[in-house]
């Protein structure tokens, strides 16, 4: 399990930082209270995990996925600035830094690859960005409006421009989907990029039930034609 904050979750008797210390003590959890590496950084529950190649292939030492996991915070602190928080500074920069230290690694031997591998990325509060999509460039249905921060912070930029990011996936559904990256292999026996994702939602009921199945192929393509 892998999980992110969202923006009510220090509303009962744990804040933000104990509600991530609870999630990172549970068991076969994969979720980090925020790198090590990283001194400053705001909110909690910034990390990155890496999905290596099939043990046994070229890629086994490799990480041939790589996701990333911020919390886009409440709301503002600001008080000249309403409604609901952001990406801050300082989680851009430790994007930026782990990106490309990632590529770097992926580029270099032993096994160097061509072009950066791609990265998945999660948050709570959608981007500014969002708003502008219509059904000519998303794929699902548009149900309610998007709720987003009064700020733009430019990490939508600062994603493309890090040249990795493929899809973004972000909360405010009482309902998560949940997903599943497929991975094919080829004739010869080697293992290739990601092709697709899955997504569906399930339901709290005794069989945890799946459904809205949906094969999200597009949502790759939408760094892609920016």
């Amino acid at each position: 399990m892998a999980a992110v904050l969202g923006n009510h979750d220090q509303e009962s008797t744990l804040s933000r930082e104990g509600v991530m210390k609870h999630i990172v003590s549970m068991k076969n959890t994969l979720s980090q209270l925020n790198p090590p590496e990283a001194h400053v950084i705001d909110g909690f529950g910034n990390y990155n995990l890496e999905v290596h190649g099939v043990e046994g292939s070229r890629l086994a030492n490799k990480s041939v996925l790589n996701l990333y996991f911020l919390d886009s915070g409440d709301y503002s602190t600001v008080p000249s600035i309403p409604g609901y928080g952001w990406i801050k500074p300082s989680q851009q920069l430790w994007f930026e830094r782990t990106s490309s230290k990632l590529q770097r690694a992926y580029a270099n031997k032993p096994e160097p690859q061509k072009g950066p591998a791609p990265g998945l990325t999660y948050f709570h509060i959608p981007l500014p960005e969002f708003a502008s999509f219509d059904t000519s460039n998303f794929t699902g249905v548009k149900q309610e409006g998007i709720s987003s921060a009064s700020v733009n912070s430019g990490f939508f930029t600062t994603m493309v421009a890090a040249g990795d990011v493929k899809a973004v996936f972000t909360g405010w559904m009482v309902q998560e989907a949940r997903m599943v990256v497929a991975f094919e292999k080829t004739e010869k026996g080697s293992w290739e990029t990601v092709k697709s994702i899955k997504t569906w939602k399930r339901l709290d009921d005794e069989h945890l039930t799946a459904i809205d199945g949906q094969a999200e192929l597009e949502c790759l393509k939408l760094f892609e034609h920016i």
